[in-house]
């Protein structure tokens, strides 16, 4: 086996020439003021200068876990320098304000339609702009809504959330993949529904904790010591549901963050089931929600990409589950093993006493590349396989998706002008078709 070849300056820095066995060899060798001479020798902030001083500072052994939260540290401080960049000078989002078009289309009606209703003086009127052009902010048009359905024909037809005697609807997004899109999915889902005019709960009960992130929270600052789901379900003292929720900054959705503190309720929980501790992990979710669930229409669960105690509570809480898939054959592999694994699971809870009754079961399609042959391929055969169970609309793959990631938001809350307005409306109306398919899932589940 041959090792690339590397080589030396005098002061110790690798050139080609000279084994890799050498090179620490000679580095071990290197006089005390190597680091002074890399120093001079090398660019700022070099990743080649940086290497060559670790090694010779620890002669090529290091402690994982100093490294680990040096890396952590590091990265915590960065983002959050960004996020004063982008949202300063609080760094707390704002939800964006929507044109006419876009109002009249969330509302379901005509742009016509609406200027006629602001002529009518029928409804508010909105800041605008010097032109005349009126925007509209989520409280805008939740007024809007509310003051249509005060005389729409229809019960429902502008505000249709839940009525006397429905039950609250609670969706999970799951699968044990990590990268499937879950959170992607379910914040846009939460989002789309609110801008809808539904109540919206939005439950993150991942220690990853991404979903708090994307709506403006900073985890390992803001919830450190306590704040989380974890509160509202451990084991000792649980504190009531209402006291962990936070008002966002996207009118119609509410969270209850996650945080690293989440992990705890896996390690906590096999010691609770030996003492018998009431109620057991599946039913905690459920107990807890019922506090708050009188004040909302929908609650959405982004679950961790594991089986563990906090997906199973949440699925046992939940009415709804959409298993996100990215069409191909490997992650179709890890999904057939992640179903076997669900249900055994869940056979286990079901004999426990756990409710199994669900309103619906889909597959949704993740970042689905229309032009890939071979993802249409394994489509084919999910379609084909589960039938109706997999959803008609896929979520398609979008640099608009991502690239608005990169400032922590979603599709719903950059501007169209920040992108090529084609790259911007197919990436909009894929993830409106998606969202508009679980509305009417939604719907019925309320008999409508």
């Amino acid at each position: 086996m041959h090792h690339a070849s590397v080589a030396y300056t005098r002061c110790g820095v690798p050139q080609r020439g000279v084994g890799l066995r050498e090179t620490r060899n000679r580095l071990h060798e290197s006089p005390p003021q190597v680091k002074e001479t890399i120093n001079k020798t090398l660019p700022k902030n070099s990743v080649t200068k940086k290497a060559v001083i670790f090694m010779v500072s620890e002669q090529g052994i290091f402690h994982i876990n100093k490294r680990i939260r040096e890396n952590a540290e590091d990265l915590s401080a960065a983002l959050q320098s960004h996020m004063l960049k982008v949202f300063a000078p609080d760094a707390r989002k704002e939800l964006r304000q929507f044109s006419a078009g876009e109002t009249a289309e969330l509302l379901g009606i005509s742009t016509s339609f609406l200027r006629k209703l602001h002529f009518d003086e029928k409804i508010p009127d909105v800041e605008s702009t010097a032109g005349g052009r009126r925007h509209y902010s989520g409280e805008d048009i939740l007024e809007i809504r509310k003051i249509l359905e005060t005389t729409a024909k229809n019960k429902g037809t502008y505000m249709r959330g839940r009525r006397t005697g429905d039950k609250v609807q609670v969706l999970s997004f799951l699968n044990f993949k990590g990268g499937s899109g879950k959170t992607t999915s379910s914040v846009h889902t939460a989002q789309r529904l609110a801008l809808r005019g539904y109540r919206v709960l939005a439950v993150d009960i991942d220690p990853q904790a991404s979903m708090t992130t994307l709506f403006g929270y900073t985890p390992e600052l803001d919830f450190i010591e306590s704040g989380t789901i974890y509160d509202a379900i451990r084991y000792e003292d649980p504190l009531p549901f209402s006291q962990i929720i936070q008002k966002t900054y996207f009118t119609g959705i509410d969270l209850a963050p996650g945080g690293l503190l989440l992990q705890e309720f896996e390690h906590e929980t096999p010691q609770a089931l030996r003492k018998n501790i009431q109620p057991p992990f599946y039913a905690r979710m459920a107990a807890a929600l019922q506090e708050v669930e009188a004040n909302y229409d929908v609650i959405i669960f982004d679950c961790p990409p594991q089986l563990g105690y906090l997906t199973m509570s949440a699925l046992c809480a939940s009415t709804g589950v959409l298993i996100t898939i990215v069409p191909n054959m490997l992650d179709v592999a890890s999904m057939s093993q992640f179903l076997q694994m669900s249900a055994d699971l869940l056979d286990v809870v079901s004999n426990a006493g756990a409710n199994m009754e669900f309103d619906f079961l889909r597959f949704l399609i993740n970042r689905y590349e229309p032009n890939d042959g071979p993802q249409q391929q394994v489509v084919a055969f999910l379609r084909q396989l589960f039938g109706d169970e997999v959803m008609i609309a896929p979520m398609l793959k979008s640099t608009a998706i991502s690239d608005a990631g990169l400032t922590q938001q979603t599709i719903f809350e950059v501007e169209r002008g920040q992108f090529h307005r084609n790259t911007y409306d197919r990436a909009l109306d894929s993830l409106n078709l998606v969202n508009d398919e679980i509305e009417l899932l939604l719907q019925k589940a309320w008999g409508r």
